[in-house]
């Protein structure tokens, strides 16, 4: 598997002005959910969980098991959310918000954009990410271009691994070995001191898979590794600089039909951010570089295909924030992105045609967060982007945090997004150059109850509505605007009850309406629950114990006649035991019940899983 050990910075020049979105600490240790806990991505500032009008999900690091739990399973069970696979870990995936797949989906790792150029529709795949070294994860439902521009149609997944501890040193490894000769390891480094922070994570993991499709014998692998690092110093009391990065590389096996079993991909990102941040009285700024390169490969791709696939993405962004009065903060910035891709296809006699593309977006945004009354929390926030090469674009949206009575609070949500045609959809073999952009409109309206610190219950209505919708039209051969509406609309409900300070009840369910041109949407489930149970059966044994039912999924047209695509469930449970104040060992099962199944028709889904762990902090 090749490495490519070079990120070229272009310099791209703007100004700006722009509060930071500062990194909050939070302890990589287990704590309870708080509800006055900050939400990073819900606004261009944090704001506290209660006063927010976005639908947010979040997670945190005492939400992951052990180092080789891939991150999709952590998402599959949060409400609103659900994915097909083509395969176990490392094949082809797509996550889907509210029934709306990847390509509405915008995805950051530490502040960075790391959707993939390269592909048909940009999007992130998420099937060779694992748990170990995230700090966290939040979940933005609807549409919130007003906030991050193009692709996040459905909605926005911000990845930490950068939270602080507490200020000190921490130090934790993880091992994991466990079914189809599945090997995890993560060592992760974090500091902080009241002038500044450093963290690394690293990770590596392997295992021998199954074999994807049904009707052969051969197994795919897979192995990658993932490095997260970054630092940040305060240079004096109103100046701070600070750098990310990350570097992820793997090599994943797939069978490329069922008469074809052989095939492997190979996928290596580079990315990196650096920032300042700096307080000149009534306004704080932040002011950051971005690079993000990708380069993919299928070595054995027969002629007529793909062969090579590379991208770059280089951005400069600029945030600042005013507080206007105790009940008023206006946030303001500017950005450029610049975006290219190459792509490589085999042709007869082993020689490659190159196709290449790029464009560039110049975009500016502001958000008012108004508090009127003690009870209620307004945003409005205004986008505009113009395009090289489909123009401009105007989104924005209108969030409420209403607190109706004491532990009642009342959100509501109307937005706009848009999602910009792809390089590959533009440029490629197949492309349009003249293309505009899909436009949605979302709302939602939610009410939740909360009873304590952790005991809430919640339910949320949501709408999503796209036009313009660009799809393959087989009549031209080549991407074009395509006729029909796509919509999905449901309602989302969730809770957690503690019936003691040692077991707790947890669950969601989720009923998705998704359809284009008043066609089901393929591979969404109508219905999907999950149930579960949080015990701390003494000192030293915690457990926990889901249940997943997802009914009434439409398969692909593609699906074989003898598919499994449809109704199943699936049963996991866990245990960890604590051998020491520092050290802890876990066993996860999932499928317990060895449920078969497909997500994807004519795809293989794991069957019975065991995972040991052993974790240790010093």
């Amino acid at each position: 598997m090749s490495v490519k050990h070079s990120l070229r910075v272009s310099l791209l020049a703007t100004v700006a002005l722009t509060l930071p979105l500062s990194a909050l600490a939070q302890s990589f240790e287990e704590t309870p959910y708080q509800l006055d806990e900050i939400i990073i991505s819900g606004s261009l500032t944090p704001v506290p969980a209660s006063k927010t009008g976005a639908t947010v999900e979040k997670l945190d690091a005492a939400a992951i098991p052990d180092a080789a739990v891939p991150a999709l399973t952590l998402l599959d069970r949060l409400p609103g959310l659900s994915y097909s696979s083509n395969g176990g870990i490392g094949s082809s995936s797509s996550l889907r918000i509210r029934g709306l797949p990847s390509a509405y989906v915008a995805t950051r790792i530490n502040g960075i954009d790391v959707t993939d150029m390269t592909g048909n529709k940009i999007a992130y795949d998420f099937n060779g990410l694992i748990g170990f070294g995230i700090s966290s994860i939040e979940v933005v439902k609807g549409s919130q271009s007003a906030l991050y521009g193009s692709e996040a149609v459905a909605g926005l997944i911000d990845i930490r691994t950068d939270n602080a501890v507490a200020p000190g040193y921490n130090t934790t490894v993880e091992l994991t070995a466990g079914s189809d000769n599945t090997y995890a390891a993560g060592l992760s480094t974090k500091m902080e001191s009241d002038s500044g922070m450093l963290y690394f994570n690293l990770s590596h993991m392997k295992t021998d898979g199954f074999t994807n499709r049904p009707g052969n014998d051969e197994k795919d692998g897979f192995e990658g590794t993932n490095l997260t690092f970054g630092l940040e110093q305060d240079l004096s009391d109103v100046v701070t600089v600070g750098l990310t990065g990350l570097y992820m590389t793997s090599e994943a096996d797939f069978d490329r039909s069922a008469t074809a079993p052989s095939g492997y991909t190979t996928n290596d990102s580079k990315g990196l951010r650096a920032y300042t941040r700096f307080d000149t009285g009534m306004v704080q700024h932040e002011i950051g570089v971005s690079l993000f390169d990708i380069d993919r490969s299928d070595p054995l791709a027969p002629v007529g295909y793909t062969r090579d696939f590379s991208g770059k993405r280089r951005s400069v962004d600029y945030l600042g924030s005013a507080e206007l009065s105790a009940a008023s903060t206006l946030s303001f910035g500017l950005e450029y992105t610049e975006e290219d891709f190459t792509l490589n296809d085999l042709q007869a006699g082993g020689s490659l045609t190159e196709t290449k593309g790029g464009d560039d977006t110049f975009s500016a945004k502001a958000e008012w967060l108004l508090a009127p009354m003690d009870t209620l929390d307004l945003s409005v926030a205004l986008r505009y982007d113009d395009h090289s090469d489909f123009g401009d674009h105007i989104s924005g949206r209108l969030a409420a945090a209403w607190e109706v009575a004491p532990d009642w609070t009342l959100r509501a949500v109307l937005g706009t997004g848009f999602r910009a045609p792809s390089l590959y959809e533009r440029y490629s073999s197949y492309g349009k150059e003249d293309l505009k952009e899909e436009t949605s409109q979302s709302a939602e309206l939610g009410l939740e109850r909360r009873f304590s610190d952790t005991d809430f219950l919640k339910g949320t209505l949501f709408y999503t509505e796209i036009e313009d919708r660009i799809d393959y039209d087989f009549a031209t051969s080549t991407y074009n605007q395509v006729k029909g509406t796509t919509t999905s609309k449901g309602v989302e409900l969730s809770g957690q009850y503690a019936f003691s300070d040692r077991i707790s009840l947890f669950g969601n369910y989720t009923y998705t309406d998704a359809k284009t041109a008043g066609a089901r949407a393929e591979r969404v489930p109508r219905h999907d629950l999950v149930v579960g149970i949080d015990a701390l059966l003494n000192d030293r044994i915690s457990g926990q114990f889901t249940v997943q039912y997802v009914a009434d999924v439409v398969p692909s047209a593609y699906a074989p006649a003898d598919h499994k695509v449809g109704d199943y469930t699936l049963v996991n449970a866990g245990m960890t035991y604590k051998l020491n104040d520092a050290t802890a060992l876990s066993l996860r099962i999932e499928n317990l019940t060895d449920e078969d199944y497909e997500t994807a028709g004519g795809y293989n889904t794991p069957g019975r899983s065991a995972y040991l762990g052993l974790k240790a902090s010093f």
